[in-house]
């Protein structure tokens, strides 16, 4: 990942839809939480990665699409496993990112300067 003078090297990746374990309701209210605290920081992730379940989480149906736009907007890529798009019927529902492979979403996350893993 190059370095611009927005970037923080930082990349999120997300591979559930939920955020912890326990609680499933209390888990997608932490997830969009944590999200939107995303938006808020100064520079916003270089990118964020959506993998198994958290792929999800970039369809119409999420509930933090809106946050996920913002992010986008302010420069964040945003890449989606295509296996787990496939998988979970995605292809007609994203709203927001790029469909990606394993081997884009594995050098994104390698070249992280910092890796938050959700």
């Amino acid at each position: 990942m190059q370095k611009d003078l927005n970037s923080n090297g930082l990349v999120v990746a997300i591979s559930a839809e939920t955020m912890g374990s326990g609680s499933e309701e209390l888990g997608k209210i932490l997830v969009k939480a944590f999200i939107y605290s995303l938006t808020e920081l100064p520079n916003p992730p270089d990118a964020l990665v959506f993998f198994n379940s958290g792929a999800n989480l970039v369809s119409n149906e999420s509930n933090a699409i809106e946050d996920l736009r913002t992010l986008e907007e302010k420069g964040a890529k945003m890449l989606i496993c295509g296996t787990c798009v496939n998988y979970y019927g995605l292809q007609d529902r994203l709203a927001v990112g790029t469909v990606s492979n394993m081997r884009e979403i594995a050098q994104t996350m390698a070249n992280a300067e910092k890796l938050i893993n959700i």
